[in-house]
This record gives structure tokens, C-alpha cells and sequence, in this order.
């Protein structure tokens, strides 16, 4: 279904279709629109509950900083690179370990000061860096090999798997290989729903908690700076938010309830208005970005939602 528009001076140009899912504080269903039953890929948003699996798995962080940075999805900033260096070093690594693709900051002027420095593509800038430093950091707590880590069959992948099968409470339906190597696994984005709000309502302590915490206390970790989960987090005390690449969101509050989606071309966005929509339809006003529409360098329309 038609989930948002994009109007340029006063007419609607495109839209985009898609799927999303609000579910209440006891997560029941309280609103959706298009197919929210049928797997697809969380991408990034598969992260915090990865995150859950390797602390079952026995990763010993060395603070919750740490944490929020294997949840997230950098922007390469010095402080992301420093950090995942830091979970590398505490292993015994280097970023030699580390199986992502090269890439360069995503970040505009990290971008820009490694270019001027006559600097290149680096493992360690790639967006998913933190998620695979915890990934290996974790193969060596286990005695495991860490060349294979990114392989299904790998022990760390299975546990992986069964830690996400059991927050989402359904099977995995496909696993793919995610934009980073490492593989990410298909579900409902009801499952995604319910299980981030899982996350925000588990026992103090707990590792569904410690992650979900540490997201929230250090949400510059898990975007960056003026990144849209990071503005999210700081802005809305409680609330938990991670993006997926292909226009996926996932966001819950406890107490509240929570909401998933996924845009079905995949454009990011459409994912702020939407997400607005979404959060209303659970009486919260939280300080979602705006997303103009230029004309000359000047704002001349809108991205809104349609739902």
C-alpha cells in the first residue's frame, strides 16, 4: 500500500509503497497497513538483537559504550573508529580480523579529511565495523575461529541464529548474506516489533536490557552525529530506535508499545514522515526529523506520510 508522498509544489510527484505495524504496550497489533506477517530482511535493524546473542555467547564488553557501538551503524566518525579499535585491541586484534568490506566514512567530512590526507577505503570506517569487532571479539572468547565467523555454519552464527529466532519468537525464514558479509536473517516485522519491545521492557540487568540501555545512553554510537536514531534517542528519553538499510525502522518506548516498517523500494525517505505517522497512532510526538523537497536550493514541497 501507498505508505508516503512526495510533493513538490503542491502536487504529489512519487510515492512509496511499503509495510508497517504498530503494536501496543502488551504487543497486540493496534494498527498496520500492507503485509506485516510475511518475513523480509531487518537488515541493520537485525543488530541490537545480534548484539543480545553474543553477550548469551559470552562477549565480555568492556563497557556499555562498547555495546551501543556493536548495536549500531556508524557514520566513521573518529570516535566510532576509535571505539571499534578499542573492542579489537581488548581481543588481541587488529582490524585485519575484521571481515566487512573496505569503505570509506560515511560521514561527509570524515570523507573529505581522509581524502585530503591521501587516505583510502579502510575496514574499520565501514558502517558495520562495531557490529563485526563484537562478532570476532566474541570468537575469541569461545576459542572459536575467527577467519569463518561471517560463515552460517559458523558456531557464532548459529548461536547468532537461535538468540534471534528466540527474541522474535518465530523461525528464521531465509538467511542472506547483509550488505557487510555477515549473514542477517528474515522475519515478520510484527516479530520485529514485539521483539524490540522486548528489549525496552526486559529486567534491569538483563541482556536484552544492557543492550537496549546502552543504545539509548550512548546513541551517538549507534548513528552519529545528526544521524536519524541518534536524534531520536537523545530527543525521546526511553525510546529505542535502529534503522535498516532497503528503508527498514524499528522503534519501541516502554510502556507505550513499538513500531516496524520497511519501504518496498527500499528510498530512506520515506522513513521519517512515515515513522512520525506510525508514533502518533501511539499518542507520541517524538522529534522526528523533517524532509524537505528542493526546488533551486530552496524548500518547495514535502515528504509526508500517506497512512
Amino acid at each position: 500500500m501507498i505508505l508516503a508522498e512526495v510533493v513538490r509544489s503542491g502536487f504529489v510527484e512519487s510515492v512509496h509503497h511499503g509495510s508497517v505495524v504498530v503494536v501496543d504496550a502488551a504487543g497486540e497489533v493496534k494498527d498496520s497497513g500492507g503485509d506485516v506477517t510475511s518475513p523480509m530482511f531487518p537488515r541493520s535493524s537485525n543488530k541490537p538483537l545480534q548484539t543480545v546473542g553474543m553477550l548469551r555467547a559470552g562477549l565480555r564488553p568492556r563497557e556499555a559504550a562498547d555495546l551501543a557501538l556493536i548495536s549500531g551503524s556508524h557514520l566513521g566518525e573518529p570516535f566510532h573508529v576509535h571505539r571499534a579499535r578499542e573492542i579489537l585491541a581488548a581481543a588481541g586484534l587488529t582490524e585485519q580480523a575484521l571481515g566487512c568490506p573496505p569503505a570509506m566514512p560515511a560521514a561527509a567530512a570524515e570523507h573529505e579529511a581522509v581524502l585530503r590526507a591521501g587516505g583510502c577505503p579502510e575496514r574499520i570506517f565501514m558502517n558495520c565495523s562495531g557490529k563485526h569487532a563484537g562478532m570476532v571479539a566474541t570468537c575469541v572468547v569461545n576459542g572459536w575461529p575467527v577467519e569463518s565467523y561471517r560463515e552460517p555454519g559458523h558456531p557464532l552464527q548459529v548461536a547468532l541464529a537461535e538468540t534471534v529466532a528466540g527474541l522474535v519468537g518465530e523461525p528464521i525464514a531465509a538467511t542472506g548474506v547483509d550488505g557487510c558479509g555477515a549473514p542477517v536473517f528474515a522475519f515478520s516485522l510484527t516479530a520485529l516489533a514485539r521483539c524490540f519491545l522486548r528489549l525496552v521492557e526486559a529486567e534491569p540487568g538483563s541482556m536484552e536490557r544492557r543492550v537496549a540501555d546502552a543504545m539509548r545512553a550512548y546513541p551517538e554510537l549507534v548513528h552519529g552525529t545528526g544521524g536519524d536514531d541518534t536524534l531520536l534517542m537523545a530527543g525521546s528519553p526511553g525510546l529505542l530506535a535502529k534503522g535498516g538499510a532497503e528503508g527498514v525502522q524499528a522503534v519501541a518506548i516502554p510502556g507505550v508499545g513499538a513500531v516496524a516498517f520497511k519501504i518496498s523500494d527500499g528510498a530512506p525517505r520515506a522513513r521519517m514522515p512515515l515513522l512520525r505517522s506510525a508514533l502518533r497512532r501511539l499518542g507520541v510526538d517524538a522529534p522526528v526529523p523533517e524532509v524537505p523537497v528542493l526546488g533551486g536550493g530552496e524548500p518547495v514541497g514535502e515528504v509526508r506520510a500517506a497512512w
